[in-house]
């Protein structure tokens, strides 16, 4: 009998197609998975990476206070770090800490007002795009036309919800133009506005997904009850004394990165025992920016290493534990990688050629 080519597939005759044409099929789309460009469009999931991931954002600490030997954060920088891959050149994009938010589900770039977080939650006010998608101009409050990963995630009937510690109602935020009254932590609740980035998007905040999406913090146990109840996206932000902000706290706890640190190993354990972790999750932890000013290499990193150099952990059931990669990764590679993981367009700054994205250096080959 003559050997079948692929050349006689029709794609209306599936069930006829020659297991040999089969074969290669399949290998061609295992072969371009794997390749997955560093800087070019997002090519969708690889076999062996998450379909849900985890964010944790705690505030102001550099690399060596948090992963050095000296590290108070014995839970995150010994027990989660031996779990894990530590990424040893994650930067912050920015000072002070609303920028490196924004830039983690958007790609927007830094302004003039979100520098200084702003204290006004005043409207954007804008000069237009550039190639990448990033808007000009100045302000707080982006215009509906400004995608975020949330609305992304929406529209491919993926599921999302940022969880939001000491939040009094849900997609709390000031009226646009007005004075924000939760820049500092009062004994009535430790909640920052200018830590919660969604409430910064026209396209959320005017739309019932915001409500139902940004919720308080109370709500992730519930949710984590099983895999069809935790959303795809779980953006998660400890209130101003337990993200390791205030030191000391307004409600007399010590604060900085001891109180962070606890706080981590009384919640942490109940995310990576839930089924959807377990089943295909991801949990990245980090920090917006480093402490005292500081800033990273001029040169290297796609994005800008301006808020210095924090780290990051990632652990999954595709991570190696214990291990690291010092491949340069900021916040842009952070919004790139999950748009990569839910097959996602990047945005704006995460588009931009050279971003780096996370690869086999996080994900162990074989998973």
């Amino acid at each position: 009998m003559a050997a079948q080519t692929c050349s006689a597939w029709k794609p209306r005759l599936l069930g006829r197609v020659p297991t040999a044409c089969v074969m290669a099929m399949v290998f061609i789309l295992v072969s371009v998975t794997a390749c997955q460009s560093q800087g070019g469009p997002a090519l969708g999931p690889r076999a062996g990476t998450p379909g849900h991931v985890f964010v944790i954002n705690l505030e102001n600490k550099g690399y060596d206070r948090v992963w050095g030997s000296g590290s108070p954060a014995h839970y995150l920088s010994g027990t989660l770090r031996s779990q894990g891959v530590l990424l040893t050149n994650y930067y912050g994009i920015s000072h002070n800490s609303l920028p490196n938010y924004l830039a983690q589900i958007s790609g927007q770039p830094p302004n003039m007002s979100t520098k200084q977080d702003c204290p006004v939650y005043t409207p954007f006010t804008g000069t237009g795009l550039d190639s990448q998608g990033r808007l000009m101009g100045n302000g707080c409050v982006f215009p509906a036309e400004v995608p975020t990963i949330a609305g992304q995630l929406s529209a491919k009937s993926k599921t999302w919800r940022g969880y939001m510690e000491d939040m009094s109602s849900p997609c709390q935020h000031p009226e646009l133009g007005a004075v924000d009254g939760h820049v500092a932590a009062s004994p009535r609740d430790q909640y920052g506005t200018r830590h919660n980035p969604f409430v910064y998007f026209r396209s959320l905040t005017s739309s019932p997904d915001c409500a139902m999406n940004v919720v308080n913090y109370s709500n992730l146990g519930k949710d984590l009850q099983s895999v069809t109840t935790t959303a795809n996206l779980s953006y998660i932000i400890p209130n101003l004394c337990h993200d390791g902000h205030d030191s000391p706290c307004v409600d007399g706890t010590a604060g900085g990165l001891g109180t962070a640190d606890e706080w981590l190993k009384s919640q942490v354990p109940a995310i990576l025992a839930s089924p959807a972790y377990q089943q295909d999750g991801m949990l990245v932890i980090t920090f917006d920016e480093a402490d005292g000013g500081a800033v990273g290499p001029s040169t290297g990193v796609t994005g800008g290493t301006a808020g210095g150099k924090v780290g990051a952990l990632a652990l999954s059931p595709f991570t190696a534990p214990g291990s690291s990669s010092d491949r340069p990764y900021n916040h842009y590679s952070l919004l790139a990688s999950m748009e990569d993981i839910f097959a996602l367009p990047r945005l704006a700054g995460a588009g931009e050629p050279g971003v780096n994205t996370f690869g086999t250096d996080v994900y162990r080959s074989g998973a």
